[in-house]
């Protein structure tokens, strides 16, 4: 029997890889600045980070944001360097350095909205839109994630706790500094970034990861196989308390073909169990390739 030719699309060249990271860090970085003062800063919307921190001071002091943000991020990168002992790499340095100049020389725009609920949406998806494809340069722009890693490494609580402490902290200072109301569409940026970041990293493209556990496992791979058109894995799994011996199929399908599956299983078996989860980053053939 022949077998078909498989073509592997060959790896991005690495100068080429690089140039494309180090402009995704360039681009997200003036997505962050932009929104930053279009959005944030003139609704006095602190939601989180070095940001929210100038966000604060400029309305307590009337400092320069950008001044602030660099004054900031510089040294917690260099302290993050020193006592975490990690390469963060050029490129996240270049994200610490050029986020408050693009701050900087953003700042003279003038506002998109005076109304503060839309500044806080906006606000935090242009924020996650930024930070999306900074990230996708496998870089960061430093600030108060570095910061939590180094509360991680001496206080031993969970990375993102540390995170939430930290911004948390910012977001009561600004309740306190401008009012409840602030406070309150600060969380509401918070949140718009930290959604908007995640569809940035793996897209609409959500897929279900389906377990099936039944007694007629050959008959549902076979319908699988050629009713949906899905590949499936077959898995050996034990009853925690009958300790019986089980097959288990793992199938992950598009959300549009979840339906159709469960369908097909309840058909053959009834009694099937099966348990669906999202699956957000499939990669191989008939989704994603790379």
């Amino acid at each position: 029997m022949m077998m078909a030719k498989r073509y592997r699309r060959e790896p991005m060249p690495e100068i080429l890889r690089h140039v494309l990271e180090y402009s995704f860090v360039i681009i997200g970085s003036f997505f962050v600045a932009l929104a930053f003062n279009v959005f944030l800063l003139p609704n006095n919307i602190a939601s989180g980070g070095v940001a929210g921190i100038s966000t604060i001071t400029k309305g307590v002091f009337g400092w320069e944001p950008g001044l602030v943000q660099g004054l900031l991020n510089v040294p917690l990168f260099i302290t993050g360097v020193i006592i975490l002992g990690k390469n963060f790499g050029i490129k996240s340095f270049i994200g610490t350095l050029i986020l408050p100049l693009f701050v900087y020389m953003t700042s003279g725009l003038s506002p998109a909205t005076p109304n503060p609920l839309l500044g806080a949406i906006f606000g935090g998806m242009g924020v996650g839109l930024g930070l999306g494809i900074v990230f996708r340069g496998r870089a960061s722009t430093g600030g108060i994630d570095l910061a939590a890693q180094i509360l991680h490494k001496y206080t031993h609580l969970p990375l993102g706790v540390s995170v939430a402490l930290l911004d948390g902290m910012i977001v009561i200072t600004s309740a306190i500094v401008f009012s409840l109301e602030a406070g309150l569409y600060a969380l509401i940026g918070l949140f718009a970034t930290s959604r908007t970041i995640d569809f940035v990293q793996v897209g609409l493209n959500t897929s279900k990861n389906v377990m099936i556990i039944s007694d007629q496992v050959e008959e549902i791979c076979q319908a699988i196989l050629n009713e949906i058109d899905r590949g499936v894995t077959v898995l050996d799994g034990s009853g925690g308390y009958t300790e019986q011996s089980r097959k288990v199929v793992m199938c992950v399908v598009q959300q549009n073909e979840f339906i159709k599956l469960t369908q097909t299983v309840k058909m053959i078996d009834s009694e099937a169990f099966v348990v669906a989860m999202n699956a957000t980053e499939v990669l191989g053939k008939g989704f994603k390739t790379s």
